[in-house]
């Protein structure tokens, strides 16, 4: 027991300072992919590697129309590798509260040779801009004017993979430790504020995840998890599942990645808070 205690005094605070601090992500690390509209020579190579159909193109009357959903991309980098015009970056704070944020689009002007002549509009999503500092220095007071209590969270699966669980797992260690703000998971719907839904739904988890959600008492918050969660992923929509969590309840907050990691799992969290507090 001695050599524990010693061994924990050694070590010291090991707690990130997430979100009065800003999210130290490895530079190893896939976030959002970032492009550059404006000298995007040609949009066909870089749909063509998408495996998702995060990234779509559509040609009408001389005009390509470029779509990109954040919610449905897992980061994997083949966009970028098949075209210099994508760049994958770092960032993960991507939480958003309308799923039409998810979405960025670019409209071009065709030429002769099938390539982009000329960019005639761009539009890029808007995940929430609120920093982080001051998300840190709001989540009590906002937990106390939502629940006038800790805020406590159900972690649905519903149908994952478990790689969104694992970063979930995460949470509570003693590096990202959201129990220091007052946030707790719970077994029950019954006892929930939040539900936390991973996966894209499969068909013989609808109905529990219906139960679940009406089992929890209002003001209930839903918080879809990863690609899957947001848009059902690799999986889609078919035979086995439904897809995104939304085809089945409502979704305060959206949280895009695979898997979103510990930061921003923490970011959608504290904004669906703040979601409910302007509401």
């Amino acid at each position: 027991m001695f050599e524990i205690l010693q061994k924990s005094l050694s070590t010291g605070v090991v707690t990130e300072g997430y979100p009065a601090a800003p999210a130290e992500v490895s530079s190893r690390a896939r976030g959002r992919p970032e492009f550059d509209f404006a000298n995007w020579k040609d949009a066909r190579a870089a749909v063509a590697a998408c495996p998702t159909g995060a990234l779509q193109s559509a040609d009408n009357n001389g005009i390509r129309q470029v779509a990109f959903n954040l919610g449905k991309c897992t980061f994997c980098g083949l966009c970028a590798e098949a075209d210099n015009a994508v760049r994958i970056t770092h960032a993960c704070e991507l939480a958003v509260t309308r799923k039409e944020d998810l979405t960025a689009t670019a409209e071009y002007q065709i030429g002769s040779d099938g390539t982009h002549a000329k960019l005639i509009t761009s539009r890029t999503g808007s995940p929430s801009s609120q920093s982080v500092a001051d998300i840190g220095a709001e989540l009590k007071k906002k937990i106390s004017a939502v629940l006038g209590r800790s805020l406590h969270i159900r972690e649905v699966d519903a149908g994952s993979c478990n790689g969104c669980e694992i970063e979930i797992v995460g949470l509570n260690s003693p590096v990202y430790d959201v129990e220091r703000f007052g946030i707790h998971f719970v077994a029950s719907p019954r006892h929930a504020d939040m539900l936390l839904v991973t996966g894209p739904v499969s068909r013989n988890m609808e109905l529990a995840l219906r139960k679940t959600y009406e089992a929890t008492p209002e003001p209930r918050l839903v918080v879809a998890v990863g690609a899957c969660g947001c848009a059902g992923g690799i999986f889609g929509q078919n035979y086995a599942t439904v897809g995104g969590v939304d085809k089945v309840i409502p979704v305060d907050v959206y949280i895009p990645g695979c898997p979103p990691n510990p930061y921003a799992l923490m970011n959608g969290i504290l904004l669906a808070i703040g979601k409910r507090t302007k509401s």
